[in-house]
């Protein structure tokens, strides 16, 4: 199995949806060329929480051509303000530290798929 030097690879698993915070967000996000899809969610959230199977597919599903991820918008309130964060399921998709596609709500795989796809 080939391993990468990069830095990245010490962040990322494939297949495996990473947690997100306020003190690694940028930094992880700039240290990799593959898309990330982040969730921005909250444990009260209800329609949050239907979408967590889904989000766990998708990382499933794009291992080693995306990465997907989750920032609890409750623990850090500084990202999800920096990106305008209003509405919760919020889903972001990141190339190179950048926005470059949103969606907010329950849409379901389909929803996040083409979000993905916009960004491969």
């Amino acid at each position: 199995m080939e391993q990468s030097s990069s830095p990245q690879s010490s962040f990322w698993r494939p297949g495996e949806v990473m947690e997100l915070n306020d003190s690694n967000f940028q930094k992880v996000l700039s240290e990799t060329d593959k898309p990330v899809l982040v969730d921005f969610w909250a444990e009260w959230c209800g329609p949050c929480k239907m979408m967590a199977p889904v989000v766990h597919q998708l990382a499933e599903e794009y291992a080693g051509k995306a990465h997907i991820s989750k920032l609890n918008v409750d623990h850090n309130k500084s990202t999800a303000a920096q990106f305008g964060v209003m509405s919760i399921p919020n889903f972001i998709v990141f190339k190179k530290g950048k926005p470059v596609a949103q969606t907010v709500g329950a849409v379901g795989k389909p929803g996040l798929t083409s979000l993905l796809q916009r960004a491969l």
